[in-house]
């Protein structure tokens, strides 16, 4: 009989964000099924006030998965969070010890970077998921500059956990020749586990909602969809011309439901910035698993990722849950392998150029989509999540790394 595991899982996001919730938890509790009986998974968070920080009623929850929740506070990069991390690092030794860890799971490389100082230090062994370029992506999307002291520090790291992990876990194949071409490395122990879905909670076989439709007035009207935030790696300007073009294609008949956690005048500022009337666009913030209810009002979906070198090796975790709703996606080109999927498939629009000309193109195409039988469109894009989201590939994954 195998020993027990113990695990330390490093994030750098809060427990309650949604990349946390959709896509962390769902894949411990992948992981928990693989390892011994007795085996413990231990989830460091980075919380950004005291309140988070404080006893939380999903904690409780978690202990009894066999996941204990270590919340630290989140600090932006800077000689603080430097002196912060120090600190932290000296803390998580001591508790690598005492808890008996034997492997080291990074979530994403800015998390990995701690994952590689407590390895080295320790001897324990690594793991990165979510393994793709984020110190040259913070310079593509204007967040830092390549000379500032955090992508130099990054970037230098991400080379080193690049060495040093036992299993890379990537969302993309791509990322074979990326670390090849860029930090020098032939890899031999990359795995590939694209952003899964939930095919139950996200299923577009469920009514539309129609109180919620006459409560949000989306009757009789084309709806675009879109959960999630806009600048950093996401566009924003550019999508509100979109919308602007959508809504001078369809007129009145048209409107946008955008769930996301911007404020009222963001979202206004917006909306002024490319001259779109603000009643088109309709906003909330709604916890995940009422993302579907709202997904099954809309016509189609927006994946606004910034078209960036970078991107192609990522995965975008709304284009599944969108597939999974059998929703049409607009999405910029060279966006992880999501963009040709969507290109071969016909199951939306890939925006070539993010211009005028471009968006009168695109909302021509979605019409001509559109224009199937509802059902028939749907099944043929869920389709795609069922082949390229499924949580089967991730287990397959976690088979490999904890399964023996």
């Amino acid at each position: 009989m195998r020993k027990p595991v113990n695990v330390l899982v490093l994030t750098y996001w809060s427990l309650a964000d949604a990349l946390i919730q959709t896509y962390t938890l769902p894949y411990l509790r992948i992981i928990q099924k693989r390892l011994p009986p007795g085996s413990r998974l231990y989830l460091l968070t980075m919380e950004k006030s005291k309140s988070a920080v404080a006893q939380n009623p999903a904690a409780e929850a978690l202990q009894q998965e066999g996941i204990t929740w270590w919340p630290k506070r989140y600090y932006p990069f800077g000689f603080k969070a430097i002196m912060h991390w120090g600190v932290l690092v000296l803390g998580l030794l001591i508790n690598i010890r005492r808890y008996r860890i034997h492997c080291i799971h990074g979530w994403a490389t800015p998390a990995g970077s701690a994952g590689y100082v407590l390895s080295v230090l320790t001897g324990v062994r690594l793991v990165i998921d979510s393994y793709e370029p984020h110190a040259e992506a913070m310079v593509e999307n204007g967040t830092w500059k390549k000379n500032s002291l955090a992508f130099q520090l990054l970037f230098a790291l991400e080379k080193r956990q690049t060495k040093r992990a036992t299993h890379l876990i990537a969302a993309h194949a791509g990322m074979l020749d990326y670390a090849r071409l860029t930090y020098g490395v032939e890899l031999n122990n990359l795995l590939v586990k694209p952003a899964c879905v939930d095919l139950n909670l996200f299923h577009f076989w469920n009514e539309q909602d129609h109180r919620l439709m006459m409560e949000l007035g989306l009757e009789g009207k084309i709806v675009a969809i879109y959960a999630g935030k806009f600048g950093g790696i996401y566009l924003d300007r550019e999508v509100f011309d979109f919308l602007k073009a959508a809504h001078e294609f369809w007129g009145e008949r048209f409107r946008t439901l955008v769930l996301t956690s911007h404020q009222e005048e963001e979202i206004a500022s917006f909306c002024k910035r490319s001259n779109l009337s603000r009643h088109v666009v309709i906003t909330r913030f709604v916890p995940h698993r009422e993302v579907p209810r709202y997904l099954s009002l809309a016509d189609f979906a927006l994946t606004p990722v910034k078209p960036v070198p970078t991107k192609r090796y990522c995965t975008p975790i709304k284009d599944g849950e969108y597939w999974a709703m059998g929703l049409p996606v607009v999405i910029p080109d060279g966006i992880s392998e999501d963009s040709e999927i969507i290109r071969a498939e016909n199951a939306g629009v890939v925006l070539r150029e993010l211009n005028a000309e471009a968006y009168r193109s695109a909302l021509t195409e979605l019409e001509v989509l559109m224009a199937e039988p509802r059902a028939e469109l749907r099944n043929r894009i869920r389709a795609l999540a069922v082949k390229h989201r499924n949580f089967s590939i991730a287990e397959k994954v976690y088979d490999v790394v904890y399964g023996q």
